[in-house]
């Protein structure tokens, strides 16, 4: 009798993997600010507004970063973006537990750490999973927007037990050593731009392809001035708004304020997180079997619904609830929007393309921050401002129904 040959591990996976790995440990990177924010005003003196300052800084440079590596990712390829922008965080958190000036934090956390956090973010993802998959690849899509959520889930408690017990910088430093010794020799080691360099079709395909019309780079230009651009553009920018920007700034005050305690938004916090990691992956998962117009609409019509009872949410079960269908929601709109990407323009034009729909999602997070906070400042609640976000939500879920894939 004949054995069949064992199949092997298609090496898409694997550098599936490596990009998890960059995408995890640069994201618990990104989470460091707040937790050492208090240690830095206690050795330094330094005021919260001008450490806040540096933090705005980055989160400006990791933004408008991501559009022109983008173009660099589809031009000379992921890969070398990737090690470059590890080394360039590894560097700068390195240097940072060197630092006794604020300019110097200005300079290498503002500057260098947002350039590196450009390079590691799901943008990197998309122009690698879209290069190396054609089955189950929202599925792939879904598990490194996971790697977003998990790695601030499980380094934060651990990062800071480390700063409670010795202080901020062995808090940086680890992760700096965990990005310099093991993410960059990995990822240096074993990403690869394009299938056919290890001789192998994408994952899915019959035979080895080459680049057609739909394939090949084009400039932005001729991308602007297509109407479905903009229709994914100003969907993200309105799921920027409707997340990060509104909750990781406002959230917690709206809690305490409606009579929760800290250790009550804590952990619904931490029940939206882990939630949000279920979410991105089953989202993945539905992307690669349902029309991706339709999911993306439903993702937004259920997010909008759940902004707007916010503000009646009076107790704690309540809270677990809300935390839980707006966890599953968070991240789910990742995958499906990056493979509208691909699909729409071409898997060798998603770097800069999705970098510049990214880069709408950090500018309607920015104005969410601030809308917010201005409302409240006007009405003493954070009501109003939740109930537009839900109704912006709703925009966008009429938006993606204009899509025509």
């Amino acid at each position: 009798m004949t054995r069949s040959a064992p199949r092997r591990v298609h090496y898409a996976w694997i550098v599936l993997a490596v990009t998890f790995l960059c995408l995890f440990v640069a994201a618990a990177l990104r989470a460091l600010p707040g937790i050492l924010m208090l240690g830095l005003e206690q050795e330094f003196g330094w005021s919260r507004p001008a450490i806040s300052g540096a933090v705005s800084v980055n989160l400006l440079v990791f933004g408008f970063s991501g559009p022109w590596l983008g173009r660099w990712m589809d031009l000379y390829g992921p890969k070398h973006v990737c090690v470059i922008s590890i080394a360039l965080l590894a560097l700068a958190a390195g240097a940072c537990a060197l630092m006794d000036q604020l300019w110097q934090f200005y300079c290498l956390w503002g500057l260098i750490a947002g350039i590196g956090s450009g390079g590691t973010s799901i943008v990197l993802g998309s122009a690698l999973i879209n290069r190396w998959f054609r089955e189950r690849r929202g599925l792939a899509l879904g598990i490194l927007g996971a790697a977003f959520s998990s790695g601030q889930l499980i380094f934060t408690p651990l990062v800071m037990q480390i700063n409670t017990d010795f202080g901020w910088r062995p808090a940086l430093l680890i992760l700096a050593g965990l990005l310099a010794i093991l993410v960059l020799p990995l990822a240096a080691w074993l990403l690869t731009d394009e299938p056919e360099q290890k001789g192998l079709c994408a994952l899915g395909a019959q035979s080895l392809e080459h680049s057609n019309s739909s394939d090949e780079v084009s400039a932005m230009r001729d991308v602007v001035v297509r109407g479905q651009f903009w229709l994914l553009a100003i969907s993200f920018a309105i799921c920027g708004f409707t997340t990060s920007g509104l909750f990781q700034t406002h959230l917690i005050p709206h809690g305490i304020e409606h009579g929760f305690t800290e250790m009550t938004m804590a952990m619904s916090l931490g029940l939206m997180g882990a939630t949000d990691i279920v979410g991105t992956l089953f989202s993945g998962w539905l992307c690669d079997r349902f029309n991706h117009r339709k999911l993306l609409a439903f993702y937004y019509a259920l997010r909008g619904l759940s902004l707007i009872g916010l503000p009646y949410v009076a107790s704690t079960e309540q809270l677990m609830l809300f935390s839980v269908i707006y966890g599953l929601n968070w991240l789910s709109t990742v995958p499906v929007t990056s493979t509208l990407t691909a699909d729409l323009f071409g898997r060798r034009n998603v770097g800069v393309v999705f970098g510049w729909i990214c880069c709408a999602h950090q500018i309607g997070a920015a104005a969410a921050a601030y809308f917010a906070g201005y409302l409240h400042s006007v009405f003493s609640n954070y009501h109003l401002a939740f109930l537009c976000s839900g109704a912006f939500a709703l925009l966008a879920m009429l938006i993606v129904t204009r899509i025509r894939e």
